[in-house]
């Protein structure tokens, strides 16, 4: 396997160790070990076709759920979750056993190194990521991957992409993608070269299409419960594959602002998007081509500001 690559603090890229990548691979377990522990072959397709790949992403799963998969009566679906605890050390644990499993924890270069001090090194794997700000956003993969002497062709070529056209669109292609990381050394690369994966969402598509799939406030219930459904998901596939979800968002005008307020202005999704969000980021413009982007919201991180980075 060829080693990857991320930048150090000079912004040059450096060699992974292979052995780190073999780690973070193996960092699930895969669905076709349950055979082993005497679960029939087709049961197991059958998890496998409603996209769940690992005994992690199964556990994450409610029994009610899995017996609404065809085939899987209670029954099965017990032994097949029995298997799948054998297989896994779930449970309680100590400080000192949790503080060892947060140093699986990598945080990915995001080329600036403003941002990056910002970010206490870069942007987290096993969480969502938000940034959310008026858009302004260039072609940029093919200078960027320039810039740290990378052929662009191959960059983009390790780049898949999908447009989603209804929220049921959407959810199915994360199911697609949990098959993905699943079945091979998988990288998403956003921008550019990633330590891990990453997986990058557009939330001004995202939620444009419950807004448009459930029209009015007689709907505003279900729409949300959905939304929250679709980021229970992305958070899901975080922890699942130790991958870094990186979800970009528009603002909106805040009527409630009111007239005292410089910038009414607030991000799509309301707080469904915002408690789903583990580290939220506002970004706004600054001269010519700089940003100024503002911890807007992290558990973790002390508020600051990193002004004029340019990607």
């Amino acid at each position: 396997m060829a080693p990857s690559r991320h930048a150090d603090e000079g912004g040059q890229l450096q060699l992974m160790e292979a052995d780190r990548i073999e780690e973070e691979e193996e960092s699930f377990e895969s669905i076709d070990k349950l055979i082993s522990q005497g679960i029939n072959a087709g049961d197991v397709k059958k998890l496998q076709d409603a996209g769940i790949y690992t005994c992690n992403g199964l556990m994450m799963h409610t029994k009610k759920s899995l017996t609404g998969i065809k085939g899987l009566s209670e029954a099965k679906v017990e032994k097949i979750c029995e298997a799948a605890e054998k297989l896994l050390s779930q449970g309680f644990m100590t400080g000192s056993d949790l503080l060892i499993k947060r140093k699986s924890v990598v945080r990915i270069t995001t080329g600036s190194q403003a941002l990056d001090d910002l970010l206490g090194g870069g942007i987290e794997t096993l969480c969502i990521t938000e940034a959310f700000g008026e858009f302004r956003r260039p072609e940029r993969i093919v200078p960027i991957a320039e810039r740290f002497g990378m052929d662009a062709n191959a960059v983009l070529d390790n780049i898949i992409y999908a447009r989603a056209y209804t929220y049921e669109h959407q959810y199915n292609l994360l199911l697609g993608l949990a098959a993905k990381m699943a079945e091979e050394p998988f990288r998403l690369l956003c921008a550019y070269v990633t330590l891990l994966f990453v997986l990058e969402i557009d939330c001004r598509f995202c939620v444009a299409l419950f807004r448009v799939d459930f029209s009015g406030r007689g709907e505003l219930v279900e729409r949300q419960q959905k939304l929250a459904q679709m980021l229970s998901r992305l958070t899901k596939i975080a922890e699942e594959f130790n991958v870094a979800v990186y979800i970009t968002n528009q603002v909106i005008a805040d009527p409630g602002g009111g007239m005292f307020i410089t910038d009414p202005k607030k991000p799509a999704g309301g707080h469904v998007l915002a408690h789903a969000a583990t580290i939220r980021l506002m970004l706004r413009k600054g001269k010519g081509e700089q940003r100024v982007c503002k911890i807007f919201d992290a558990p973790n991180l002390p508020e600051g500001e990193a002004i004029s980075f340019c990607l």
